[in-house]
């Protein structure tokens, strides 16, 4: 039998109102079984729930693409603005018709491009203010399922982010190494100034781009201002450089020896016995005195008309009567000739009569002058000789502890040593040079051996031990010797003793005073000493770097103004070392190692050393040995080392200079806008970009 629809569902119905009814119940209607029944409720529910399950899946969906759309906008800004303030560097924000703007604009449109994630209306803009560049950048997101289920007339939200960089630097040590040898007075083929005049120039305008001041130099870079904050220590620190370095002064007293050994001269006696008198000649002679009578020779009366018969006169008398009037001026191994105070006598006939009687006799007069004698030369005192002043010229250990005014860094600028002519004091002045402690002599200084304390950049002195300590220069007194007991002919190491006052002293010179690492708030403060620095004498590139490192070392002489900064933290070290020529050196050069020929600190003391330029002299190749040992002892300590070849082109001493420098830190300037360039370059690779909003 079949059934109805309408049937089976009452039946149906029926079935479940008797499956749920209790025992005793009367069987309902069948609207009222229907209001009572929930199948099919779970689907309505579902069904109405549909519709804020959809608000909240849309507005996480428009949530997430506002957050990417503001992330990613922040990092274009940033990049925008690191690369707008990079470009700018140490120059104006205006250089080249705002390109720095336009460098940050590009960066941001290479990281956020129109239409990402539904975004629109992207714009950007950045502007700077002392050296710091801030940017904003915004951008429209449409809503999308959010508007679509709810009644809001909102259908965009507008975005925008904000971002700031400066350029910062670390605590940052920069020493200068400069060559500032007689060449650096000259100018370049097709430049307008001297070479020493563009080192001042570049030195000022790497100035302003790491120290953020305006100097007076015209600098391509722009015109900076504000400075680097308190936050951050910036230091400069020079050693100007020839054959020598002006350093002393900077170190405690005790670090210089109480006495040093120079080539110089001490004074003697000398004997000698007279020979005779050197033709007529005299000089500063006094009057003469009154005739008087002579008694040794009788007087004889006679008529006054007879003739006086005296015995023929004396010719002039002349008797020493005093040490010698000057040195001598003429001198041989056996002999010399020297002025010396004589009393000239004079002799005349002359008669007096009174009465008849005539009285004949012979008057003398006397006066005091200098005549020049010949005199035999002895090392000893004999019979009759008589003592004259002279010098050994030899190395004579000095003391120089008169340049010492008390502890710390106290100095005198002279003292007196009693090694004038004639026996007299004189001032010896000090200009801060110093002379190097004990050193080996070998072809190669890789590594360094230790008994070249010489070469040890972190070495401390100590009053127990004077091979660590150093010598005052005192080119003043030093006295080259010649074998021929004049100032000609050839040179000797053996000791002479001589009257000789023609001596001179060796070539020299003292470079303007190096300064240790200090902050330079003050522009005029730092252009002029900038300013102060002049040519001067040979190349001698190793005693410039090694004073250099040992003057920014932080484990050295200075460590405790050099290991950490004062507000504490690290430092990072550089040392730009520039220099227009190849090593150069002379004979005659009195250096840091005293004078080379007589001295030969660093070459073999059996052989005469020699000189010249390049890679000509053993005392060169001794320069170019410990310049190269020294830049890789420099670069092992941490400090990037910068050089700077500034003149045409020379391949020998390019790749020794590009060996000395840290990798990829060699440059070349032809002309003073390319050495200009090469600063400002180097100081804008020390600067460092650090994002600060």
């Amino acid at each position: 039998m079949s059934n109805s629809p309408g049937t089976t569902k009452q039946m149906g119905t029926a079935m479940i109102g008797s499956f749920f009814r209790k025992k005793g119940e009367r069987p309902q209607s069948f609207l009222g079984a229907l209001v009572r029944d929930v199948t099919g409720n779970t689907l309505a529910i579902m069904a109405i729930a549909l519709i804020p399950l959809a608000g909240m899946v849309g507005g996480g969906i428009d949530l997430s693409r506002l957050y990417l759309v503001k992330t990613r906008l922040q990092h274009a800004c940033d990049a925008g603005a690191l690369a707008g303030r990079k470009a700018q560097g140490g120059g104006q924000w205006s250089q080249n018709s705002y390109a720095p703007r336009t460098t940050a604009n590009q960066f941001f449109n290479a990281n956020f491009v129109t239409g990402s994630y539904g975004a629109q209306n992207l714009q950007s803009n950045y502007t700077e203010d002392a050296g710091k560049v801030t940017g904003v950048a915004s951008a429209t997101v449409p809503l999308t399922l959010v508007k679509v289920i709810t009644a809001s007339t909102m259908t965009t939200v507008d975005l925008s982010v904000r971002c700031d960089a400066e350029m910062r630097l670390p605590n940052t040590d920069v020493m200068f190494v400069l060559d500032v040898t007689g060449s650096m007075a000259s100018t370049l083929p097709g430049d307008t100034q001297s070479k020493i005049s563009a080192l001042k120039t570049s030195v000022k305008c790497f100035y302003e781009v790491l120290a953020k001041l305006n100097t007076t130099a015209s600098c391509a870079t722009g015109n900076p201002s504000g400075g680097v904050g308190s936050q951050v220590q910036v230091r400069f620190g020079f050693v100007p450089y020839d054959t020598n370095v002006n350093v002393g002064r900077l170190l405690p007293t005790e670090f210089l020896a109480d006495n040093w050994t120079y080539q110089t001269r001490e004074r003697t006696t000398v004997y000698g016995t007279f020979l005779s008198w050197s033709g007529t000649t005299v000089r500063n002679a006094q009057a003469w005195t009154a005739y008087a009578d002579d008694p040794t020779i009788p007087t004889v009366d006679i008529n006054k008309n007879q003739t006086c018969t005296l015995p023929a006169i004396p010719g002039d008398v002349y008797a020493i009567n005093g040490d010698p009037a000057s040195w001598p001026d003429q001198e041989t191994a056996t002999q010399w000739r020297v002025y010396m105070p004589a009393n000239q006598r004079n002799y005349q006939r002359t008669s007096t009569t009174s009465g008849n009687t005539k009285t004949c006799k012979i008057q003398y007069r006397d006066r005091q002058l200098e005549r020049l004698a010949f005199y035999s030369r002895s090392t000893a005192s004999a019979t009759g000789a008589i003592p004259f002043k002279a010098w050994t010229y030899k190395p004579v250990s000095v003391n120089v502890a008169g340049l010492k005014a008390g502890s710390g860094v106290n100095w005198n600028n002279s003292m007196t040593m009693n090694i004038g002519d004639s026996y007299s004091n004189i001032n010896v002045s000090w200009a801060g040079c110093i002379l190097e402690r004990p050193t080996v002599r070998q072809a190669s200084y890789t590594p360094i051996p230790a008994a070249a304390k010489d070469l040890d950049i972190d070495l401390v002195p100590t009053a127990a031990d004077v091979t660590t300590q150093w010598g005052p220069a005192l080119p003043s007194i030093i006295y080259p010797r010649k074998a021929s007991y004049t100032n000609s002919g050839s040179q000797t190491l053996s000791e002479i003793t001589t009257f000789n006052q023609t001596y001179t002293s060796s070539d020299n010179n003292c470079t303007t005073e190096a300064k240790k690492l200090q902050e330079w708030p003050s522009t005029t403060d730092f252009e002029t000493y900038v300013d102060s620095l002049t040519p001067g004498a040979n190349t001698y590139h190793d005693i410039g770097v090694l004073w250099g490192a040992r003057l920014m070392s932080p484990t050295g002489i200075f460590a405790s103004e050099n290991a950490v900064a004062s507000l504490g933290g690290e430092i990072q070290r550089h040392m730009i070392f520039m220099t227009d020529g190849e090593a150069c050196t002379g004979t005659t050069n009195y250096t840091a190692y005293g004078s080379i020929w007589y001295d030969r600190a660093q070459t073999d003391p059996s052989v005469v050393p020699t000189t010249g330029c390049g890679t000509t002299g053993t005392q060169t190749e001794q320069v170019n040995a410990r310049t190269a040992a020294l830049c890789t002892a420099i670069k092992n300590k941490n400090i990037t080392l910068w050089v700077i070849w500034f003149g045409a082109s020379n391949p020998t001493i390019e790749a020794q200079l590009t060996s000395c420098a840290s990798p990829s830190r060699f440059y070349t300037a032809g002309n003073s806008a390319q050495l200009q360039t090469t600063f400002a370059s180097i100081a804008n690779q020390i600067a460092q970009l650090r994002l600060t909003g």
